[in-house]
């Protein structure tokens, strides 16, 4: 431990951010780096706990507290209070392969469950990691280091999200050949199109891609497995296979007026703008993308997705933003039935809100609604929609608590553009059959407990195909996991340390 008082000498700073009124116009990064005499005091502010629950990524009432890669997050903030940065980037990227990524987009589950956050305020742990990694790419510790000796052994990773990844990271650092697929244009999965550009901007996915193809890794675009090539040739080209396409299939709303235009699914919104953006220069190109530009927009769905679109609309010029959430507003502070280190369930207001309510005044969020109707203007298009206000109710035959309508609740807003961000439902069918493994009743592909191997010999999943819709991190530690259990089954053992 570097300095025994510094969590009481040192105020907390987190990366200052610009004005929301100022950022929304436009689809950069908008958080300021710390100085790195900062970020050291920052490093010192860590009490190198006896046990260090930031570190722990134990799940606690069904919720994960600390970091499921196990970052060993004393240690670095140890090493950059004493400006060892270098020592601090490998201590890093020993059980993060993509810090470049988790420190701009996780929600910093580390932070939550920090000794600190009894009885002040967390150390910023997640600006230290980005400090950390962005100087190592200034410096050159994190540039492409490629294996001397091959295997012979050959994989296939279907899908270039976090997960594949980072399974296709590990596996290749182990001396076998990797190739990645991937039906989109560019690589990168939900980091390249389901995070809007301001949270992570794209030259940051490629600079890492970029290594990883100095460092041998194959990646193939345009490619959609189970359409463009089949199954039994992959299993037949490669020793593995292992499937990380994401839970990418969308949780629609039935209700009628749904046909309407003007209605869309949230990752085909967000996608179309960093498309767009990336076609024309970091600047939006009228026609080449949906447009929220002077429409009264309604969200549906209260989670990151959600407020992605929120913030998206704000970039576009959107007339109004209204999202709809489902339960009731979580409290302001930790209820007594939710003690530290559980996750904190408590109301987060995250930047795409704070930016509505800067240029409406208001929080865009109402909450405990839920759609009952689209209503359609004469060319087909919404133009309206029915709420209706919802309360909790246990269910007479299950016995669970569910939201229910308020009979007589029903008032009707305006709205020109509706994005459904709902959440997914899991994998997408054409893959899974072509593949032959079996799925489970949420249809996530289907696995042993804490294992990564299909019913089908040779082939292998992860990440929100394996899990359901998760967190960049959980996915980034199932494809280390599968990666191991591959490793294993290729070689009959494995020196591969993932934690």
């Amino acid at each position: 431990m570097g300095k025994a008082t510094g969590f009481m000498e040192y105020e907390r700073q987190d990366k200052p951010a610009e004005d929301p009124e100022v950022r929304i116009r436009h689809f950069r990064e908008f958080h300021t780096p710390l100085s790195k005499e900062e970020q050291e005091r920052q490093g010192a502010r860590c009490m190198a706990c006896g046990v260090p629950f930031c570190q722990s990524g134990q799940m606690i009432m069904g919720m994960a507290s600390g970091c499921p890669l196990h970052n060993l997050i004393p240690e670095w903030n140890d090493l950059i209070f004493h400006g060892n940065w270098e020592e601090a980037y490998y201590r890093l990227k020993k059980t993060n392969n993509f810090p470049e990524f988790t420190s701009r987009v996780c929600p910093a589950l580390c932070e939550a469950a920090c000794t600190c956050t009894l009885n002040g305020d967390a150390v910023s742990t997640k600006a230290n990691e980005y400090g950390i990694i962005e100087n190592a790419y200034e410096k050159g510790y994190a540039k492409a280091r490629p294996v001397k000796v091959r295997t012979g052994k050959h994989v296939a990773v279907v899908g270039s999200g976090p997960s594949g990844l980072a399974a296709a990271d590990m596996l290749n650092r182990r001396g076998h050949s990797v190739t990645v697929f991937e039906r989109e244009d560019k690589i990168g999965g939900l980091l390249r199109y389901g995070i809007p550009n301001m949270k992570l901007e794209k030259q940051v996915v490629d600079r890492k891609i970029g290594v990883m193809e100095e460092e041998g890794v194959a990646f193939v675009t345009k490619c959609n497995i189970g359409k463009d090539r089949k199954a039994s040739e992959l299993l037949k080209e490669f020793d593995r296979v292992i499937l990380c396409c994401g839970a990418s299939n969308p949780r629609d709303i039935k209700v009628p007026g749904r046909d309407a235009g003007g209605i869309y699914f949230a990752v085909d919104f967000l996608k179309s703008t960093t498309k767009a953006l990336w076609a024309n220069e970091m600047q939006l190109k009228e026609g080449t993308y949906i447009s929220a530009a002077g429409k009264n927009v309604m969200v549906i769905g209260g989670g990151d997705t959600g407020n992605d679109c929120v913030g998206t609309s704000m970039r576009h010029g959107a007339k109004s933003v209204l999202q709809l959430e489902m339960l009731p507003k979580a409290p302001e502070e930790r209820a007594g039935t939710n003690p530290w280190p559980e996750w904190p369930k408590v109301c987060k207001t995250d930047y795409g809100q704070v930016e509505a309510a800067a240029v409406f005044g208001k929080d865009p969020r109402v909450y405990r609604t839920t759609v009952k109707e689209f209503k359609k203007d004469k060319a087909g298009n919404v133009h309206k929609a029915v709420l209706v206000k919802l309360e909790s109710k246990r269910d007479g035959k299950t016995g669970r608590m569910t939201m229910a309508e308020i009979a007589g609740s029903e008032y009707t807003v305006d709205v020109d553009l509706v994005l459904i961000a709902a959440g997914f439902l899991g994998s997408e069918s054409y893959v899974t059959k072509e593949f032959g493994v079996r799925v489970n009743e949420r249809t996530n592909v289907e696995t042993l407990p804490g294992a990564y191997h299909t019913n089908v010999k040779h082939v292998f999943t992860a990440g929100d195909m394996h899990r359901g819709q998760s967190l960049v991190v959980w996915a980034i530690r199932e494809g280390r996991e599968a990666a191991r259990e591959v490793d294993v089954s290729l070689m009959g053992y494995t020196n591969m340390n993932i934690q």
